[in-house]
């Protein structure tokens, strides 16, 4: 279980960090404690597997990466694991995650592929099929970006936790 206090870090650290030279100190200072205790628990949370990881999202468009596509992959049960790998080491590969399949769509690995033109996606895909040796895919471009946000798991405005 998760105590008030880290729930509350949990809640603001969801969110954009301030753009300031010390974004943690900030974020104590609105929480009301030191910088030292928000960062040793955040580290701890991190330990413990609660905090994954932290990361940037960068607006892609602005940054000149046009095109996305997802691609469905159908891969045999016994070879996802090492065709995932596989397609996480590639760069332009943002997301990848298997699912269950069923008989009206039998595909069960998906992958998100980001380049600059369609037909950069086109090219890495083709190079992630030739590396992998699955044939077997379905690829979806994206068409428009309708919302895209971080999940919010606890909320500052609650006031409850």
């Amino acid at each position: 279980m998760l105590t008030s206090l880290e729930k509350k870090i949990i809640a603001r650290i969801q969110k954009s960090l301030p753009i300031v030279k010390h974004p943690f100190l900030e974020i104590a200072n609105q929480l009301g404690v030191s910088e030292d205790v928000l960062i040793r628990t955040i580290r701890k949370l991190c330990r413990e597997g609660v905090i994954r990881r932290f990361g940037a999202t960068i607006r892609h468009q602005i940054s000149g990466f046009c095109a996305n596509a997802m691609v469905a992959w159908m891969v045999e049960e016994d070879r996802i694991d090492e065709a995932g790998k596989i397609m996480t080491g590639f760069d332009s590969v943002s997301h990848c995650y298997r699912r269950k399949s069923n008989k009206k769509w039998p595909y069960n690995l998906y992958t998100m592929v980001h380049g600059k033109t369609e037909q950069e996606c086109l090219e890495t895909i083709k190079s992630m099929s030739s590396t992998t040796g699955i044939k077997d895919y379905v690829i979806l471009f994206s068409c428009e970006e309708l919302k895209k946000t971080s999940m919010i798991y606890f909320s500052c405005d609650r006031g409850k936790e």
